[in-house]
């Protein structure tokens, strides 16, 4: 029988209460506690805190605090990324995001989602999907990353964006839902 972590992981309904995954998110919430209360000039701190906080992250991650995840855990982060201020990432399953790539101020990632069905919502179990976001892209500020989307590589999410179905590469794209605007020119 599956534990209710194993359940999560596989993108199947779980009980986001298990004891064993409550106790993970405490742990993780006392490491962003940490973080959000550093000071900027507390370099060796923070960066103390990102490796126990994201231990999947490559070199040169940047959180501006306040940073918040469920997990930290399920992140895979490429280098030299960078988050702005009051970023989320509910990373029940896996988050990766590629080298280079830019959030805005309260831009959002959204893998934990809930059943449509009322009744089965009502029971407390949820489910995810995993995101996927390439390398060298920007999201803007106050955008949403819904579950299971996949954003291409050197591709911009303009502001204000709820990206719901997957994006390409080499385009602008925004709106509610976000939508490709236009191309962009990848030499450029």
């Amino acid at each position: 029988m599956m534990t209710e972590k194993e359940k999560m992981l596989a993108g199947e309904l779980y009980n986001a209460l298990d004891q064993q995954l409550s106790e993970e998110r405490l742990r993780t919430r006392l490491l962003i506690k940490e973080l959000n209360d550093s000071r900027e000039d507390e370099v060796e701190e923070r960066t103390r805190i990102l490796k126990e906080l994201i231990p999947n992250a490559g070199p040169d991650l940047w959180l501006q605090p306040p940073f918040y995840c469920d997990y930290g855990t399920n992140m895979l982060v490429g280098e030299r990324v960078f988050f702005n201020f009051n970023c989320v990432v509910l990373d029940v399953m896996q988050v990766t995001i590629g080298s280079r790539t830019l959030f805005g101020p309260n831009a959002q990632v959204y893998t934990a989602t809930h059943p449509i069905n009322h009744k089965t919502r009502a029971s407390g179990v949820e489910y995810a999907r995993p995101i996927v976001i390439g390398e060298d892209v920007w999201v803007g500020g106050s955008a949403v990353i819904c579950p299971g989307v996949t954003i291409g590589d050197r591709t911009i999410i303009g502001a204000g964006s709820v990206v719901t179905r997957d994006i390409p590469s080499d385009v602008f794209a925004a709106g509610n839902p976000c939508r490709v605007i236009r191309k962009l020119d990848p030499e450029e």
